[in-house]
């Protein structure tokens, strides 16, 4: 397999470090974070306390710290809300100069190298603050956006609608980012009830093209004028779709497309 390499420009990295850190951190996201190694990257998210999606990370062990993979666009937002948790907690959070790219085949020659924790498909992450595969190929973006949507991974905020949307309507629990036996964190019960006592009516879903184009944003009815949901980010033939769940089997559209969830 050819390798090829991307920058996520979209992506920030800041660092936690300190004899606390990952139980700090811990007590906060929605997934395991003593799991993360220097190998093993953890996903999770940082909830509201009504479990409703703040923030999405990747996370994983540093030489010098947890790192934690995150939106570029929120960080000062991240950055200012973890330091209001930290109270006593022995940990440092600072931001990094790292860079994060998407390696599909091949190793990294240097930085943090670590398989995508959601999906085998989205290959591997490097945190590095030169082009971690110099000899690799350019990876398209449009390329890397399409399989990323046609596997229902969303992208941060882009997707996830801030204070919206409940982690697990978000198909955290099928992209391995969150734990239901490893304690409490932030906005836990009511994303455990939500698992144990309740059926998920909406859910973030790949959709496929059938005719027209895709705009983000746009609501979806069904062929008989239901209110469906809207569609996220897409690209190619493939969208994101935050869709009621009782419609997944119908004929879906907007206003300019027809298509059919995945």
């Amino acid at each position: 397999m050819t390798t090829e390499i991307l920058e996520l420009k979209n992506r920030a990295v800041i660092r936690i470090s300190g004899p606390d850190a990952k139980e700090f951190l811990n007590g906060l996201v929605t997934n395991d974070v003593t799991q993360a190694s220097d190998t093993q990257a953890v996903y999770a998210a940082l909830l509201t306390p009504q479990g409703k999606f703040f923030y999405d990370m990747l996370i994983t062990q540093g030489s010098e710290g947890l790192l934690l993979d995150i939106e570029a666009k929120t960080k000062a937002d991240l950055l200012r809300r973890l330091m209001m948790y930290k109270l006593r907690a022995q940990v440092e959070i600072t931001e990094t100069d790292l860079k994060v790219w998407a390696l599909f085949g091949g190793e990294a020659d240097t930085g943090t190298s670590f398989q995508d924790p959601r999906h085998k498909a989205l290959h591997k992450r490097v945190l590095a603050n030169t082009n971690p595969a110099a000899g690799a190929n350019d990876l398209p973006y449009l390329k890397y956006e399409e399989r990323r949507i046609r596997h229902g991974i969303p992208d941060g905020s882009r997707d996830i609608l801030t204070e919206k949307y409940f982690w697990l309507e978000t198909n955290a629990e099928a992209l391995n980012g969150v734990s239901f036996s490893k304690g409490c964190y932030v906005g836990q019960e009511l994303t455990a009830r939500m698992k144990h006592r309740t059926t998920l009516k909406k859910m973030i879903v790949p959709v496929e093209l059938t005719s027209g184009t895709f705009e983000t944003g746009d609501a979806i009815t069904t062929a008989d004028g239901s209110k469906a949901g809207e569609i996220r980010t897409h690209s190619g033939d493939y969208a994101l779709a935050y869709l009621k769940l009782e419609h997944r089997e119908a004929e879906l559209k907007t206003e300019g497309a027809t298509f059919r969830a995945l």
